[in-house]
């Protein structure tokens, strides 16, 4: 039996596709263009079973297309900056840049061998001061463009890894990459005005049809416009420095009413005014800043607060007084920084009410509720109902009361109708060495000003030490220490760096034209954008992806750009499982050390420890659930890891990865190579042509072919690998049965070369193979798509079954268009039906078109 040698092919064709420079792009060729772009993995060092599922996914859509006529650009680069290099240089006592271009040429080496179709001529990393002196120019342009601004604020601090974080990199309450408990400082920090485009953010999302709905709701949600009221509560004891007004921004007016109290943040102007001469209000304030920071860790932590001794009146009863307390739950960064409570309608503050029994006032009237016993408990109500205890608003419904109020409040002047937003400018400076150095400088004369262009790019400097906890930057002995752009004085370098997110909101648009002089070539650029299908990890749904529809605009804002949106099709892939497994002694084991026995059980491979099979969860080196790519394409080759990656799930749903899979996928892979080397039906000469008449399995065949030709084209088309995967196995069944008479060995040449084509873009190499066996000099990667016969994807006969006095006694297969007389008299013939016939009187025949027919007989 023929056997596929993956090692020694697949080596050979990546030497062959590098040398003759195969998936090379050309921007000025005229064919149509399609850009595919996978998101871009950060060096870690090694490549993992989730970039091999992610990457070939993008392979084989760059593939297809590339074989369907277009001019492809299919670009490979690294996200290269950030904290994992300051701490492995730490560690390990490396400088950051060695760390990471060694981890590069690692990590390329591997991606090489799993054989996508990269144009690596446009390969970049974004530490490459090329590519960072162009972010830096950007940078400059924006601030140029008022869309840049440096201010001082309350932030997010990470105390771990030193550095600034924006809200979207606090998880829980905790740094994103740390997981230490986030602090609250406030520093004077470089802000991108990304809320300048909230609406067009918003509204840009209608368009994103070939986006995953939960994406487009994850940043709807996450900009999270809202109308409501914007007023001011007079305060009825004003003194010293306390303002006579606070202004409150609410997106339930309805509920006014219901008002127990008046709340503002520890951030507000008012609690650091008080907290000048009151200790135990700076303690508390204190004690606020210390917490969590985000709304999540806001949510579940207890509700706390300061009662300030102040009081407001309620804007429709001046002699209703609430008290104003200082409350842990509020947020400075959200409205105005001070909220009036409705407890009734809200659990937070009912959960600070109750703690400090305030008064509870229903104000929503549940159907079926009776209004004088209707009370709240310990959960507050949000549902529908009509209002009650409101006043003027009592009967009607939410909607209503909301309009009805902001209505009132702007015909007396005391308030306006205003919409309001979650998001928030977004926070890119980092107080770290490894990033972009933020192009500024700071003279005593001069203030703040921007470097000059010819000056870019401000390249890090490569003497740096680790010794000392914080900036590297900012203690380096003369780096930081310039002179003014615009006056020559001496002056100090901005000695921040930006957020990393920045280096990944625009790489997609320089490799259009990586070698330009300009952070990218506008015209080429605009022929290539958007991005026609961009993969990646539903885990970007807000960072990565936001940013980089952000950075979009305001690249076309300060005329960089014709293109608004960067992705046109985006596909999030699921996650790679795989068991876990702990030894004896509590030790999580890898995979490849466990060892069963015959009874079943399970051992360890170095040290005999007994081993438990745990959870099924996503591959992570913590819990060594791991699978080495590298040692499963040297084993099997990368084909079968591609196949396999592709077969097993719908690809936006999880993979569970086993040794059964794996191994399948390789029987299968032999089974493609023997269909050449070993056909069950010889092969016609190549470039046969087919005879005119053709025995009935040779018609099934090549029926099986181009139905088969037609389904996999659509199921690439819709990004349904796994079905596309399942259409071939199907069509391999067909290919491997003997055919016999006229046109069998045309029929059969002509499957066997549809399969290789059709397998292409998934197992490359076999394929390529495959086809060069097949007597053809040229490459797959270059030869068209196969097309489907609209004549042989139809099938012009149907089944049906034939029933004798309800019991089936035979199928018969007649063409779609034949009479219903006909069908009868075919069925009546039939010797299966005239054995139970035979004698009887036929007493009826009801044939239901394409279904049965059903003989009456007795």
């Amino acid at each position: 039996m023929s056997r596929y040698n993956a090692k020694a092919t697949e080596a050979k064709w990546q030497k062959i596709w590098a040398e003759g420079k195969t998936f090379k792009t050309d921007s000025a060729s005229e064919k149509p263009k399609y850009y595919v772009l996978e998101m871009f993995p950060y060096p870690s060092g090694r490549i993992h079973v989730g970039h091999v599922r992610n990457y070939t996914m993008g392979d084989v859509v760059a593939r297809y297309r590339k074989a369907q006529g277009y001019e492809v650009l299919h670009p490979m680069g690294w996200d290269a900056f950030g904290m994992p290099a300051e701490n492995a240089a730490m560690e390990r006592k490396v400088h950051p840049a060695d760390w990471t271009y060694d981890n590069i040429a690692n990590m390329r080496n591997q991606l090489k061998h799993v054989g996508l179709s990269v144009d690596w001529d446009r390969e970049f990393a974004t530490c490459d001061a090329d590519y960072y002196g162009k972010e830096q120019q950007i940078f400059i342009d924006f601030f140029k463009n008022d869309l840049v601004y440096r201010k001082e604020s309350w932030v997010n601090w990470d105390p771990v890894d030193n550095t600034v974080l924006a809200n979207e990199q606090v998880i829980d309450g905790k740094g994103w990459r740390s997981g230490a408990e986030v602090e609250r400082r406030k520093l004077s920090q470089w802000f991108l005005k990304i809320t300048d485009f909230a609406d067009e953010l918003l509204e840009g999302l209608n368009g994103l049809d070939r986006w995953p709905e939960k994406v487009r709701l994850m940043q709807e949600n996450w900009i999270g416009r809202s109308e409501g009221l914007r007023f001011d509560f007079e305060v009825t004891n004003p003194s010293g420095d306390i303002p006579a007004k606070i202004p409150v921004y609410t997106t339930r007016p309805d509920t006014i009413f219901g008002a127990s109290f008046c709340a503002i943040s520890a951030d507000h102007p008012i609690a650091a005014s008080l907290a000048k001469d009151n200790a135990d209000i700076a303690a508390f304030v204190e004690e606020c800043r210390a917490g969590g920071t985000t709304e999540e860790a806001i949510e579940k932590a207890e509700k706390k607060g300061f009662d300030t001794g102040i009081t407001v009146a309620h804007p429709f009863d001046k002699s209703w007084k609430l008290p104003v307390y200082i409350a842990n739950f509020v947020l400075m960064e959200y409205g105005t920084g001070a909220i009036f409570a409705c407890p009734a309608g809200d659990q937070r503050d009912l959960d600070f009410a109750r703690k400090y029994d305030l008064p509870v006032l229903p104000i929503v009237l549940p159907e079926g509720e009776d209004p004088a016993a209707y009370t709240i408990e310990n959960e507050a109500y949000t549902g529908p109902g009509i209002m009650f205890n409101s006043r003027f608003l009592d009967g009607m419904d939410y909607v209503a009361a909301k309009a009805a109020v902001i209505d009132r409040a702007e015909a007396e002047g005391w308030g306006e109708r205003t919409v309001n937003y979650r998001l928030r400018d977004w926070g890119v400076s980092r107080q770290r060495y490894w990033g972009t150095p933020i192009p500024f400088v700071h003279c005593d004369n001069c203030g703040v000003v921007p470097v000059k262009s010819e000056d870019l790019p401000v390249k890090l400097p490569d003497d740096v030490s680790f010794d000392k906890p914080g900036n590297p930057l900012e203690h380096h002995p003369t780096w930081k220490h310039t002179t003014c752009p615009s006056c020559s004085k001496p002056a100090l370098r901005e000695t921040d760096t930006m957020d990393t997110f920045v280096d990944s909101s625009w790489y997609f648009l320089r490799f259009c034209t990586p070698d330009s002089d300009a952070p990218f070539d506008k015209d080429t650029t605009d022929s290539w954008m958007p991005v026609n299908q961009y993969i990646g990890g539903v885990e970007h749904a807000i960072l990565h992806l936001l940013y980089a529809r952000f950075f979009t605009r305001a690249l076309k804002k300060v005329g960089r750009t014709n293109i608004e949106e960067p992705f046109e099709g985006l596909f999030t892939q699921g996650m790679v499982n795989h068991v876990t497994y702990k030894d004896s002694e509590g030790e999580w084991v890898f995979p490849e050390q466990v060892r069963r026995r015959d009874d079943g059980t399970l051992f360890r491979s170095d040290n005999g420890h007994a081993v438990t099979e745990g959870r099924i969860e996503k591959m992570s080196k913590s819990k060594r659930n791991v699978v080495d790519p590298d040692d499963i394409i040297d084993q099997y080759g990368s084909d079968t890891a591609r196949w396999f990656v592709l077969s097993d799930s719908p690809p936006e749903r999880d993979l569970l990865w086993t040794e059964a899979g794996i191994e399948g996928a390789w029987r299968f892979v032999q089974r493609i190579y023997r269909m050449v080397e070993e056909p069950t039906t010889p092969l016609a000469a190549n470039g046969a042509i087919m005879p005119d008449g053709m025995s009935e399995t040779a018609q099934a065949l090549r029926k099986a072919t181009h139905k088969t030709i037609m389904g996999v084209t659509a199921d690439i088309e819709n990004l349904h690998f796994n079905k596309s995967v399942a259409r071939l196995y199907e069509f391999a069944n067909a290919i491997t049965a003997k055919l016999e008479g006229d046109g069998a060995a045309e029929a059969m040449r002509e499957a066997v070369e549809t399969m290789v084509l059709l397998v292409g873009p998934m197992m490359p190499h076999l394929s390529e193979e495959l086809w060069r066996r097949l007597g053809y000099k040229t490459l797959v990667a270059n030869t068209p798509w196969p097309k489907a016969l609209e004549e042989l994807t139809i099938d012009n006969t149907v089944k049906m079954a034939v029933q004798v006095n309800g019991k089936v006694r035979d199928t018969i297969e007649i063409a779609k268009d034949m009479a219903k007389e006909d069908v009868e008299a075919f069925a009546l013939a039939r010797p299966n039906v005239t054995k139970f016939t035979d004698g009887a009187t036929i007493r009826k025949v009801i044939v239901v078109p394409g279904r049965i027919v059903n003989i009456v007989a007795n």
